[in-house]
């Protein structure tokens, strides 16, 4: 209850101080407007959805052969890995975007934004997810894998059977973290016309010139998006540090 009655307290006066500064303004507030146009940002939050969902599944893919090549025995996957997450952690996402729409996009004649911008930032996603796997199986002790081959288990089954459900519990969290980013950062597939949230309250503006009207409400959706997870994330991290496996209700 304390915890909550602070939380309150800060937004009570967070609001008061954007009421303050928002009168000075003497704006002639019009929320009809962008009302009118509410179905616009409804298939906004649909696009950011799916191709969030599309783009973190990708990235859990590509995440975790990245991370289980960086590990193993083998120079050349790991080689491989290296150079993967040193590129697409290495360069800004938006270059990415950029790189795969006007110029992959073309030598593949695909010039599709949603196909096109859910792989760019699957991509983006797994080489961060890349360094959480591989991070977590470093974390598990030595000496598990030393008591698990000379039991007669290969490296491959040690891999997992005995490492990887023990540094899953570690690698949840982050990748939880990761797919928040991932929601916040399809907002820059606006740049290719792909008609996500950001986009959507682009076009309401242009159509209204409503900028307070179209953007706030565009941050509010971003937050309810991210809060239950960031939230998620917070939990799962506590229940590891207090040695429990923390089970959402």
């Amino acid at each position: 209850m304390a915890r909550l009655a602070v939380r309150l307290g800060i937004l009570a006066v967070f609001g008061g101080l954007l009421w303050l500064v928002l009168s000075r303004l003497q704006y002639h507030w019009d929320w009809g407007a962008v009302w009118a146009y509410r179905a616009i940002f409804l298939s906004g939050l649909g696009m950011t959805l799916i191709v969030s969902l599309g783009a973190i599944s990708l990235g859990l893919g590509c995440g975790l052969a990245s991370g289980l090549a960086a590990v193993s025995s083998n120079l050349v996957l790991g080689e491989l890995s290296a150079l993967y997450v040193g590129a697409f952690r290495g360069t800004p996402l938006l270059v990415q975007i950029l790189i795969f729409y006007f110029c992959v996009g073309v030598v593949v004649r695909v010039d599709s934004p949603y196909l096109i911008g859910t792989v760019t930032l699957g991509l983006f996603s797994g080489a961060y997810i890349s360094e959480m796997v591989r991070a977590g199986v470093e974390s598990v002790e030595r000496g598990q894998w030393e008591t698990a081959l000379s039991s007669g288990l290969s490296h491959r089954q040690t891999l997992l059977y005995v490492i990887l459900p023990q540094a899953a519990r570690r690698i949840l969290p982050p990748v939880t973290g990761q797919f928040v980013s991932c929601i916040k950062d399809s907002s820059l597939l606006s740049v290719i016309s792909l008609r996500e949230l950001t986009k959507a309250a682009e076009v309401v503006n242009a159509t209204t010139y409503r900028t307070f009207e179209s953007y706030l409400p565009l941050a509010l959706l971003y937050l309810l998006l991210t809060w239950p997870l960031s939230h998620l994330t917070r939990r799962l991290e506590k229940g590891i540090r207090n040695g429990t496996q923390y089970t959402p209700r």
